[in-house]
């Protein structure tokens, strides 16, 4: 069975003008990052300026991108209220099942939650920083919450957070995280340190906490133009580095917890990879209520704030003009 990759295509896309209506940039030095808060919130670039030239450390964004108005098209989104897949849409918590709105062929997992499908507003900004907002009401997910997400640049690094409140009057399951796609190709090469990894079926749903195989191994180096992946890593030390030696370039990931896992996403022939920073293993809640112990799941009370933070710090390996 051909994998169902991200599936978000055609649905609930923002509302865009073409073109770079909408856009957000911030700037310190050299860096500058584009935000596109009607897209989910999502970033549409993270770089360096150099002279006439530019290093980009995301995918850029196509216009057509923008008019598009997919988050999956654009360089990062939020993830909330969980990262990746619910099976089926569906999930039972605290003796309530729930029933997500899923569309059997585009959506069939309600992938990624909320966030990266709505407009987020921007409450506040200035030269080097911006902090938006975005308020679910209980709907088919039966818990109100607010989200935030903070973007700042800081000597050339991209410190993001997001932070989630529980604004209803009951417990409610939580992951969070962030999904940034970066450029493939320059020889890349990505290392990091984790246990195990979860394996996967047809669907790119988990099946079980698997030993890392020689070919899918982060902390040997993946060779990004050879490995076709998209799983989930535990264990994971909330540090990786991606190398591009061919253009002289290497950006760090850092992550605090709750970020425990690494999802990394290797697509053959798409001219991206994943690497994402998250708090839960793909369909955490079900896992839950099959007794399945370290999900990442989180319990956040009524009026209760979770927050999670990653860093994009890039740096030079050889000179650039």
């Amino acid at each position: 069975m051909e994998r169902q990759r991200d599936r978000r295509r055609n649905r609930d896309r923002a509302d865009v003008t073409s073109g770079q209506a909408g856009i957000l940039t911030l700037s310190a030095g050299d860096a500058e990052v584009d935000i596109a808060p009607a897209i989910g919130g999502s970033l549409a670039g993270f770089r360096w300026r150099r002279g006439a030239h530019a290093i980009d450390w995301l995918r850029p964004t196509t216009p057509d991108a923008l008019s598009g108005g997919d988050a999956g098209d654009l360089a990062c989104f939020p993830l909330v209220p969980y990262s990746n897949r619910v099976r089926g849409g569906r999930f039972t918590f605290g003796g309530r099942v729930v029933t997500l709105p899923i569309d059997p062929v585009e959506d069939p997992h309600f992938q990624h939650g909320h966030g990266c499908r709505h407009p987020w507003s921007v409450i506040e900004r200035d030269g080097a920083a911006a902090v938006l907002s975005y308020a679910h009401a209980a709907d088919a997910w039966p818990w109100a919450y607010t989200a935030r997400q903070s973007l700042r640049l800081v000597d050339g690094a991209l410190h993001l957070e997001l932070a989630v409140t529980n604004d209803s009057d009951r417990i409610m399951p939580l992951g969070l995280g962030f999904h940034p796609y970066f450029p493939s190709g320059r020889g890349g090469r990505l290392r990091a340190t984790v246990d195990a990894m979860w394996a996967i079926d047809g669907e790119v749903l988990p099946t079980e906490v698997v030993p890392l195989r020689p070919n899918a191994d982060p902390r040997r180096g993946l060779d990004l133009d050879r490995v076709d992946l998209d799983n989930v890593f535990t264990g994971w030390n909330g540090r990786a580095e991606i190398s591009w030696p061919e253009i002289g370039a290497a950006l760090a990931i850092e992550a605090d917890p709750p970020l425990d896992f690494l999802v990394i996403y290797v697509p053959a022939s798409q001219g991206f990879f994943c690497a994402e920073p998250v708090s839960n293993a793909t369909d955490a809640f079900n896992l839950v209520s099959t007794g399945q112990r370290d999900t990442g799941m989180i319990e956040l009370a009524p009026g209760a704030t979770r927050r999670a933070r990653t860093r994009l710090i890039p740096r030079l390996t050889t000179p650039h003009q």
